[in-house]
């Protein structure tokens, strides 16, 4: 499989937003992102109620919960989608808390969520070249872009990570549940993300499409980092290296996948007659 290195090279230098020489601190950061105190209400309803975690750089994440818990909004509050109301940010060393969500993606911040939004009617290498221009310097360029083009280049590497090749001329209407996921983890690899948020990717995939989702979530680089959400154990504990376990808008619980997987609170509420 081919690597991120390509795509790198390609777009890094077009995408906006990247950290300036001058910022080489937050770079080095030990964390890529940082959650303190965060809280999102609604009226006198909190979902997320003052939420603390951090995720070190390169470090690939869970957060486990039945429905209801908060997942979701928290990563909404991490997006700007729906920015906290308590709490800050943090974002390698950078407080994005009132950023809005354009400026939190030209930083290298990606998301896929629960439901994919993709363009049903165009290939699955048009989806894939609208995300690498989406992220990419002169994205509005009336010029066409050639074979030889950094975009088209870094679209065909975007294919080849996802093994989407053979269906790159296919319109997305037609995909499989599962290849349209694929497509979208895609999309999200666009400009060389720092951190992925993954809104329950295996959401609706059979037994083959959830190894084929594994697989691909294992062949991301070392130094990217991600968070998912998912309720498919199985899949989460096999990819990540920590967990935290959200009740009610709070944190329950957060240690190793094996520390999760054997806290009996945790399988009480979690894990039923698994265990």
């Amino acid at each position: 499989m081919a690597t991120l290195a390509p795509l790198r090279n390609a777009v890094r230098a077009q995408a906006r937003g990247q950290p300036r020489a001058g910022a080489d601190a937050q770079l080095l950061s030990g964390d890529a992102l940082r959650l303190d105190g965060v809280t999102r209400a609604f009226g006198a309803l909190r979902a997320v109620d003052e939420v603390s975690l951090t995720v070190a750089a390169g470090q690939k994440y869970a957060i486990l919960g039945s429905n209801g818990a908060g997942k979701t909004t928290l990563f909404n509050a991490i997006t700007g989608d729906f920015p906290p109301t308590g709490g800050r940010i943090h974002f390698f060393g950078e407080d994005i808390t009132e950023l809005p969500p354009h400026e939190r993606i030209r930083k290298g911040l990606r998301r896929t969520y629960q439901s994919s939004l993709l363009f049903r009617e165009l290939s699955v290498r048009e989806n894939l070249f609208l995300a690498v221009r989406g992220v990419a310097s002169g994205r509005f360029s009336f010029r066409r872009a050639g074979d030889a083009h950094a975009s088209t280049r870094a679209t065909q590497d975007l294919l080849e990570r996802t093994r989407l090749t053979h269906i790159a001329h296919e319109l997305v209407a037609n995909l499989a549940h599962g290849q349209q996921r694929q497509l979208e983890i895609g999309m999200a690899l666009a400009g060389a993300p720092r951190l992925i948020l993954f809104d329950e990717p295996a959401a609706g995939l059979s037994p083959a499409e959830r190894r084929e989702l594994v697989a691909l979530l294992r062949s991301l680089p070392a130094h990217m980092s991600f968070v998912l959400i998912e309720h498919d154990l199985d899949i989460a504990l096999r990819v990540v290296d920590k967990v935290t376990v959200m009740h009610n808008g709070r944190v329950l619980r957060t240690g190793t996948p094996q520390e999760i997987e054997s806290d009996t609170q945790v399988q009480a509420i979690y894990m039923g007659s698994r265990h």
